[in-house]
């Protein structure tokens, strides 16, 4: 008998990355060398005191047990948690009711959807977005309404092009700035306007802050929740795999809105058991201690950016340096500017060895597009820059 996926499934794009990923597998097996840039996966080690912390958790007793909600460890993380965004954003949070642990934020986006969308419901969904943001609703039966974010807006929404119906059937809009994958930023008075525009109308607003701490130049990355009666309607997700290097220990959480978060919680209830205890344990380390890793961190990536755009612009590929997180966003090249975003990642990964990310895989309004992750060394975005530049300047 056929087996058949449910429709909603059926409804999800292609996952591009996936397929990247299998162009990455055939061409290591014709022996060339892969330069990878397309997935943004931390190569820095984390804070040696958090894997300490985490050596230390696997000798406590229960610490093997199925996570609990009132025990000690459980408890300190979510102080911890409220404890770092008081001190990071001025925001008071309630540990208990405003503060849910996530195993990685991207679970919680996704069941933010779950939780909250009908099938049928209405998602405001800006594109480019982190994947999730677009395929977390689809996988909970919702309509996509997507936002345009373009360059010449600064990669900013434009809520007075979002129709009024539209809008009043909406539940749920996501944002997320310093965003993935443009690196675009936003300031305190733009989280104003969402709040104003919010305030009298049914709808969730969920901010993803994955990469508020990697932010170069004077400028800081703000929290939505600094904002006055934000927490009547906004969530705000968070993860230590950028800051702290942690990608693989899968320890996120969410803030904000204590009724929203109960119904991602009882959600959640139904599908995990929580965190790994020890990883929970090892997250209150990360912090509750003094952030010099963090700073270390995003000089590292300043250095990596400074040197790899510099090194794209002087071998003909113009690029413009981010304003935050470790990503670069740039145009496909003049000449394969006929070319897909798709087809241009195929191409310059099987000419050259170096993978990037398509901007489609980011939504439809990513064409045109790619973007490098600066998660390799320095060695090797020479290397890199060495390939592409030969790439560059063959005849097309």
């Amino acid at each position: 008998m056929p087996m058949h996926e449910a429709n909603r499934m059926l409804r999800l794009p292609p996952y591009l990355f996936t397929i990247v990923d299998n162009w990455k597998r055939e061409v290591r097996t014709q022996g060339v060398d892969v330069i990878d840039f397309s997935m943004g996966n931390p190569d820095f080690e984390p804070p040696p005191h958090v894997v300490q912390a985490m050596r230390e958790a696997l000798k406590m007793k229960g610490i093997h047990r199925y996570s609990k909600f009132d025990e000690e460890i459980e408890r300190n993380l979510r102080r911890a948690i409220a404890k770092w965004y008081h001190g990071r954003f001025g925001v008071d949070l309630d540990p208990d009711k405003e503060v849910l642990p996530l195993i990685g934020s991207k679970e919680g986006i996704a069941h933010l959807s779950l939780a909250f969308l009908n099938n049928d419901d209405l998602a405001l969904v800006p594109s480019p977005a982190y994947p999730v943001h677009f395929n977390g609703v689809i996988m909970a039966g919702g309509i996509l309404y997507t936002i345009p974010l373009k360059e010449e807006n600064g990669y900013l929404p434009d809520f007075g092009s979002i129709p009024r119906e539209t809008t009043r059937h909406s539940k749920l809009m996501f944002l997320s700035y310093p965003h993935n994958p443009t690196t675009a930023v936003c300031d305190l008075e733009f989280f104003n306007k969402v709040i104003h525009w919010g305030h009298d109308k049914d709808i969730i607003v969920a901010h993803d802050l994955t990469y508020s701490d990697i932010v170069f130049g004077p400028k800081r990355a703000h929290s939505i929740l600094e904002v006055k009666n934000s927490r009547k309607f906004c969530v705000e997700f968070h993860t230590l795999s950028k800051s702290y290097s942690m990608a693989g220990w899968r320890m996120g959480f969410a803030v904000g809105n204590k009724d929203i978060l109960k119904s991602v919680a009882k959600t959640k209830s139904y599908v995990d058991f929580g965190l790994f205890r020890a990883i929970q344990h090892a997250a209150t380390a990360a912090l509750t201690v003094p952030q010099g890793y963090v700073k270390t961190l995003v000089a590292n990536y300043k250095k990596r950016i400074d040197y790899f755009v510099d090194g794209l612009n002087r071998i003909g590929w113009p690029t413009k340096k981010p304003a935050a997180t470790f990503y670069i966003w740039c145009k496909i090249p003049q000449q394969y500017g006929a070319l897909t975003s798709m087809e241009f990642t195929e191409l310059l990964l099987r000419e050259t060895g170096v993978a990037v990310a398509p901007g489609t895989g980011f939504g439809e309004m990513g064409e045109g597009y790619i973007r490098f992750a600066m998660v390799v060394s320095e060695a090797r975005m020479k290397a890199a820059l060495g390939r592409v530049k030969d790439f560059l300047q063959r005849k097309v």
